[in-house]
């Protein structure tokens, strides 16, 4: 153990050295900075500010510049009024859409095996339909993209994708892991191939995979599930020249997270290296201008910027937004999105995720036959799961907690990332994930039949009470599936069947599927936050698909014997509350 001690603190030392080398800024003074985005997303011409920033140019940036500013000589103030802004609009810009081609994916089949394991005949029914919805989310990026890159905000990658829906038009990072599960599910082995070709080529380009697939989004990512991508495709191909060829990128991502998203933080005499969503461009987000500049006003300038990089950074972190990154934790009445602190959280399911990754890369060397440098990523996994047990587990409560860098303290919050080390099977001890279980059961975030809340603050944030996100519940229902003791198995069971219920019961409604829902409401979907929900859409299928592999001997739709559906999930609430 000193030994680990000693190289986690000359590991500290080493990531101190290192020079952040943060990715250049998005260098267009059209989407990303300058007056045209200004003038045109506080204009409000579209309900929408991502709608702006996804036009098309007509002509060169220089062009579209030079008219702009004679358009503004012409103006008091050089405020274009809006009418001339749309005049302006459309003469230079195209509609968003027409960076794609159409394009159906051509290893799309009628009947995938996985099908014949679902026994309810509606969900088999309702599952195949579910398939069916790739062929609408794939895109194709043109050439157009590839030959006139400065005409777009689009970021060109060389192969087709599936797309989450709706106004995510684009790729998006951490959306995509579950979609390429669904994929693999789907034995749609060629699209998935090309959608992680297309990050490993993101990080070959930038140094690490950006948020989703436009300029706007080059300075941000999200939670790095690449390597765990690369192991599913492996899983399913056991392709390991594939495997070599990707080995690369990752480690190249895994070092961007190490150099330019690491925090030390020192505790109980000891040093641990952990990491932070962490983005440092002031400026308010493009797709989202107007609301930034509304929550700044009245703040200082360096208020101001330092809100902005940390709702970057929430951005960042796929949680946009939730009370989970708010300075207080929403412990008082004036709490709110203006007390985002993203960057001053030590979050336990990013460090959980670095703590998988570390183990899979190890796996990855050993399986290419370089066993030394998988005892390498052996001592990086040990030195995390150190980390977490010092700095995130808390014994009395038995689960894990964010850290806040502020008040140097854990935040007690119930969040479902609190039981993100099961998932990643990082912890020590067998009791640590025992104990998490009993923490989970006395939470109060069993009680709801529509699945398990993202918190149990209701906030109007999108990741807050009372949405339930399909990420977080397949996160929750594989980890708890995996632990040994069948009272785990069964609640992971019980949590799939609710939340394949919600899910059934939305499309039976809407006949559509949707990012989020509400665990109060059977089939509604959810809401709050900066947008309407959104339906397509690519990690809801993905999860529902999984989960309909996993369980569908035993998942019922509840045509058989209860036409409603209400009565097992309502069985097994009950059931929950009592223990």
């Amino acid at each position: 153990m000193h030994s680990l001690v000693l190289f986690s603190v000359l590991l500290v030392a080493l990531f101190a050295r290192v020079k952040n080398s943060f990715p250049p800024p998005c260098d267009s003074e059209i989407y990303c900075r300058g007056p045209i985005l200004h003038q045109v997303q506080t204009a409000k011409l579209f309900d929408d500010d991502k709608y702006f920033v996804d036009m098309k140019l007509r002509e060169s940036p220089d062009v579209v510049l030079s008219a702009f500013r004679n358009f503004s000589n012409e103006s008091p103030n050089h405020t274009v009024p809006p009418a001339k802004l749309k005049e302006f609009l459309s003469a230079y810009f195209d509609d968003p859409g027409t960076e794609f081609e159409s394009w159906t994916p051509p290893d799309w089949h009628e009947k995938p095996k996985f099908l014949q394991g679902i026994a309810d005949e509606e969900l088999r029914k309702w599952a195949g339909k579910i398939h069916f919805l790739w062929k609408s989310l794939g895109r194709k990026i043109s050439a157009g993209v590839r030959d006139r890159p400065e005409l777009y905000s689009q970021i060109y990658t060389p192969h087709p994708v599936v797309v989450p829906g709706g106004r995510f038009r684009e790729l998006y990072y951490w959306d995509s892991y579950w979609v390429i599960n669904g994929l693999l599910l789907s034995e749609m082995t060629d699209t998935a191939r090309g959608m992680i070709q297309n990050f490993l080529y993101l990080v070959n380009r930038y140094g690490f995979v950006p948020n989703g697939g436009r300029v706007y989004y080059e300075r941000r990512s999200q939670p790095p599930f690449l390597t765990l991508m690369v192991d599913s495709y492996y899983q399913a191909t056991k392709d390991r020249e594939f495997l070599r060829a990707a080995l690369p990128a990752l480690e190249k991502e895994y070092q961007f997270w190490m150099h330019n998203r690491s925090v030390s933080v020192k505790l109980n005499g000891s040093e641990h290296l952990m990491n932070r969503y962490h983005v440092q461009v002031d400026l308010p987000r493009p797709e989202s201008y107007t609301d930034d500049l509304e929550l700044a006003e009245g703040l200082t300038d360096v208020r101001k910027q330092q809100l902005w990089m940390d709702l970057k950074a929430g951005a960042e972190s796929g949680w946009d937004f939730t009370s989970r990154w708010y300075t207080s934790g929403y412990d008082h009445a004036n709490s709110g999105l203006g007390e985002t602190s993203t960057s001053q959280v030590v979050p336990t399911d990013l460090n959980a995720l670095l703590c998988l990754n570390e183990r899979t890369l190890a796996s990855f060397h050993r399986i290419l036959g370089d066993g030394d440098a998988g005892a390498l990523y052996d001592q990086y996994a040990a030195r995390r799961l150190q980390a977490i047990e010092s700095v995130l587990w808390d014994a009395e409560r038995g689960a894990w907690f964010d850290f806040n860098l502020m008040t140097r303290s854990k935040r007690f919050e119930f969040y479902p990332s609190n039981l993100a080390p099961v998932w990643a099977q990082c912890y020590s001890r067998p009791e640590m994930a025992e104990n998490a279980v009993k923490y989970l059961k006395g939470s109060g975030a069993l009680q709801f039949p529509n699945g398990v809340p993202t918190s149990l603050r209701e906030t109007g944030q999108q990741w807050d009470y009372p949405n339930a996100w399909p990420p977080l519940q397949h996160m929750l229902i594989h980890g708890l599936s995996k632990l040994p003791s069948q009272d785990a198995k069964q609640l992971a069971f019980d949590l799939a069947q609710r939340w394949i219920k919600t899910n059934w019961l939305a499309y039976l409604k809407y006949e559509a599927m949707f990012e989020k829902y509400d665990v109060n409401g059977d089939g509604k979907p959810g809401g709050g936050g900066e947008y309407e929900v959104q339906l397509g859409f690519g990690w809801t299928n993905g999860v529902v698909l999984q989960l309909l592999d996993q369980y569908g001997e035993t998942l019922a739709s509840g045509s058989r014997g209860v036409s409603s559906g209400l009565l097992l999930p309502l069985v097994i609430s009950v059931a929950l509350m009592l223990q």
